[in-house]
């Protein structure tokens, strides 16, 4: 029989990689998306299916996450074998200018579901996106036994959603999971995102639309990997018979100067020519370095990452070069000019 997985935050980076990926098993994917003026789903256009047409197995939902009710009745009329939820108020900085929305949708979003699931007495499997930035301050490698130290309303947000799957699973007897994911990028991630500032400033800065790169804290260090992968890893997550939690990352951690030295490296461009701090990029608590130890996952659901933080950093940088309608050839020749 088809299974049918319900993803919330489908329109997100995370959410269209994991949209495919259940498709090209032969899921039937429902994907909840926020009611806007304007079209927010260009991620998963490559991948829509007009409800109209025959063996149709993507359908979007209206839906919110500050909305019980609202996600009960969906749950209740679509009847997922498994829920995967991936919406949140994501962006770390931002959450310290709106910390309550940030509470409302990330942290009481996830009981929301899980409420909505009790209630309507769905037997399926729970996903919760669990983050790396719950450890904060914590020395790495950070693993499952890590204590959390939150450094941002984001993280303890998330930190409160982390817990509430917890809890219900030990209550109720959910098959509830965290995914404690670390820092995942690919050529989709939102554009306000650091990664993507850096990859996408290389072609405008080349073109002469942009003139420099405003940054905040280039030491601090993080464990990046492949949205991808990542996603790859939840769904055996959800597919493990007993519930668990597990800390998915690639075991290898680099500088934010790191990053931006390998993206204008890739083009031949000197990176200090156009880099400026600006201390307003800076958060009010800072997170020095995260490092995951996903030993666990990788003796247990057999996971491994397929990308490496260098062939993420070209796709990325090639990605946006083809936005621009530019050649890496052409790239180079420019910045040798």
């Amino acid at each position: 029989m088809t299974k049918r997985a319900v993803i919330t935050g489908i329109t997100g980076q995370d959410g269209s990689y994991l949209a495919e990926i259940l498709l090209a098993m032969g899921y039937e994917v429902h994907g909840i998306i926020r009611r806007s003026s304007s079209f927010n789903t260009s991620r998963i256009m490559h991948i829509y299916q007009d409800p109209h047409e025959k063996d149709v197995m993507l359908y979007l939902h209206y839906g919110d996450l500050s909305s019980p009710s609202q996600l009960a009745r969906l749950i209740t009329r679509i009847e997922p074998d498994e829920i995967y939820n991936l919406g949140a108020q994501s962006h770390v900085r931002v959450s310290f200018d709106i910390p309550e929305n940030t509470g409302d949708v990330t942290a009481l979003g996830a009981i929301r579901l899980l409420e909505a699931i009790r209630e309507a007495k769905v037997p399926c499997r729970f996903y919760q996106a669990s983050s790396s930035e719950m450890f904060g301050a914590t020395p790495p490698p950070q693993n499952e036994r890590s204590p959390f130290h939150p450094r941002s309303p984001y993280a303890v947000a998330k930190l409160y959603a982390h817990w509430a799957t917890v809890n219900y699973r030990e209550a109720y007897g959910m098959h509830a999971s965290n995914g404690i994911l670390f820092n995942h990028e690919s050529p989709r991630r939102g554009e306000t995102f650091l990664t993507r500032k850096v990859t996408m400033a290389i072609p405008r800065l080349l073109l002469g639309t942009q003139d420099y790169l405003f940054l905040g804290n280039l030491k601090a260090r993080r464990d990046w990997g492949h949205a991808r992968d990542y996603m790859y890893a939840a769904y055996l997550i959800v597919q493990n018979e007993t519930p668990d939690d597990w800390v998915i990352g690639t075991g290898k951690d680099h500088s934010v100067q790191d990053f931006v030295e390998a993206a204008f490296g890739y083009v031949g461009m000197d990176w200090e020519r156009y880099v400026q701090i600006d201390e307003r990029y800076f958060r009010p608590a800072e997170v020095e370095a995260l490092r995951a130890d996903a030993a666990k996952a990788n003796d247990q659901l057999g996971w491994k990452p397929e990308t490496d933080f260098e062939s993420l950093v070209e796709e990325m940088v090639v990605a946006e070069l083809h936005e621009h309608g530019l050649t890496v050839e052409q790239a180079r020749e420019m910045a040798s000019e």
